[in-house]
């Protein structure tokens, strides 16, 4: 298996457990509120499904942006490979490898460190259309592109 697929597989079980957590958050909060039982003070059972309620919607947004990332992945050919950056491109530079995909973070795959980073991140946007050879600078550091896979 190639190191592209991996690190799309990487992302994908990333996003995964986003939309896992998001869900298990959601369902846990509505049992809470669910449970909330008025009391002699009655402002409390209120302000108990109040909390939870902003809980739920709170995470109902984070929901919404993983199943955003989860439909930016599906677009993403992991086999295909090209001479110009897009997404899904695997580029080595001189000061770093990147995955152009979702902003998941530094990877590892078979020893080596890749930072999963979205197209429209400041790397990402820089890197975008180039091809190898090419350089781009970001926070006064070069970066030479040396392979796109």
């Amino acid at each position: 298996m190639s190191v592209k697929v991996k690190l799309y597989e990487l992302c994908t079980a990333f996003v995964e457990q986003r939309i896992a957590s998001s869900q298990k958050a959601i369902e846990h909060a509505q049992l809470a509120a669910n449970e909330e039982t008025k009391s002699s003070a009655g402002d409390k059972y209120e302000t108990g499904r109040a909390m939870m309620q902003l809980e739920i919607e709170k995470q109902s947004v984070q929901l919404g942006e993983a199943m955003k990332l989860k439909q930016v992945l599906s677009q993403i050919n992991p086999e295909k490979s090209t001479d110009i950056i897009q997404s899904g491109s695997l580029i080595t530079t001189d000061q770093g490898n990147f995955y152009i995909s979702i902003s998941a973070g530094k990877l590892e795959v078979e020893g080596s460190i890749y930072f999963a980073v979205s197209p429209v991140s400041p790397i990402g946007a820089l890197l975008m259309g180039k091809k190898s050879g090419d350089s781009v600078q970001l926070n006064g550091k070069t970066f030479t592109i040396r392979k796109i896979d």
